[in-house]
This record gives structure tokens, sequence and C-alpha cells, in this order.
């Protein structure tokens, strides 16, 4: 089943000479249950891609439909009610709130969603059973990631968007990283969107898209690896 459909999508930054297309005539879908790997240097469009998709940024023309909800027709308090009910963002900065702990940080968003997953299952998969009440400046880089990713989970969204989820991680924080979400896909069908430079990752995908110069250059549907078999 198609949980987003992207059609003639197009942006434009600045004016004239020194005016960039981040996003040039961009179509793409992406089904239920699908975990979806972008791939492209800095630059390429991704991220914009990735924001268009979240709400956080107005396309120029197209339209992008997400679970049969047009979002690009959405005024500003809509896109809010939608970022709110139906998806979780996991960005490249953390964004946790440095003055509550792990576990605060996760029911702040667990106390507007309507139909939330345990916050303490959560943490006690992501490994921060111990660190309930410490707060960020007391997290190393990968737990402050996962934080973020139970944080993003816990209200249960139908679709997941990853911002370079393993850029500052080391070697063993991305394999935990990348394993929980592999199980979140797998247990409650979440589709799962990540932009990355990380080709290793692409391993994971049923989808690849590879972006250039705002063109979508690659779209393949492919067979899954495990994230044990990913080299990382």
């Amino acid at each position: 089943m198609e949980h987003i459909s992207i059609r003639n999508i197009c942006k434009q930054y600045g004016q004239g000479e020194s005016s960039v297309k981040a996003l040039d005539n961009v179509s793409l879908e992406i089904t239920k249950g699908e975990v979806c790997v972008i791939l492209g240097p800095s630059g390429s469009g991704k991220s914009t891609l990735l924001n268009m998709i979240g709400g956080l940024d107005r396309v120029d023309s197209g339209t992008i439909t997400v679970d049969g909800l047009e979002i690009t027709s959405l005024n500003k308090k809509q896109l809010t009610d939608y970022r709110r009910e139906k998806l979780g963002m996991v960005f490249q900065a953390y964004n946790l709130i440095p003055e509550l702990n792990v576990i605060e940080n996760v029911k702040v968003v667990k106390d507007i969603a309507k139909n939330p997953i345990d916050e303490n299952e959560l943490l006690s998969v992501l490994g921060l059973d111990k660190h309930k009440t410490h707060f960020p400046s007391e997290l190393s880089g990968g737990q402050q990631q996962r934080c973020s990713i139970a944080r993003a989970l816990v209200k249960n969204p139908a679709l997941l968007l990853c911002d370079e989820l393993t850029g500052a991680l080391d070697s063993a924080s991305s394999r935990d990283v990348l394993s929980f979400l592999e199980k979140i896909n797998e247990h409650y069908d979440t589709t799962i969107v990540m932009i990355t430079h990380d080709e290793r990752i692409a391993g994971m995908a049923d989808r690849l898209i590879r972006i250039k110069d705002g063109k979508v250059v690659e779209n393949t549907l492919k067979k899954r690896l495990k994230v044990g078999e990913l080299g990382i």
C-alpha cells in the first residue's frame, strides 16, 4: 500500500544568478512498511526532500501526499497536527531539552500522543534503563541519539524520518541504533525514511534512492540485508 506519494515537486532557494534548485521535478512513491534510504552528496537536495515530507518546508510546486493526506495544501496549524499525529523525526542534532532528564524528554512527546508506546519499554530496548534520570549533558553522543529516537518513537508514528542518524556515532553505537530501527520496522510496520552519506546503510533498505543536483537519479527496490551484514 502506498504510504508516501511525491509528484513533480520543485524547490528553489535564492533569486537570479545566485538561485539554487534544491529539488528539480522530483517524483517517487514509498510503500507502507518500507525502509527507504536516500543517498546523495552534500547539497544534493536530500535534506530538503526530508524536510518537505516532514512538513518543515514548503514546496514551490508539486504535491506530497502522506497516508492519503495531501500535506502540501495544509496550513500551518494543520501541518503541526500532521507532524504530531503522523510522524516521528530524528535529527542529526539531538534537540533534547537540557533541563529534562531522559525519561522526561521522552514523556514530553508521549503526553500529546493518541496511541503511545510504553516509554519504559522503549528505553529498555535502547539500553537506557540505567540512564532514565540522567540529563543530556551526562550522556554520551550515542546515548543522546538513542534518547532522541525513543522520543520520536514513543508516540508510535506510522512514519519515521531520520536525518544522518549515525553521522556522529561510532561503529558500535551505529549498529545498536540501526538494529533497533530494524526491530521497530519489523514489529510495528513503521515506514522509515533515512538520509545518509554512508553507503553501507543502503544495504538495509527495501528502497534505495539516490539524489544528485536536486534530481532522483536512482530509485531501486532491492532485497534488504540484516544490520549485522552491513559491515558497520
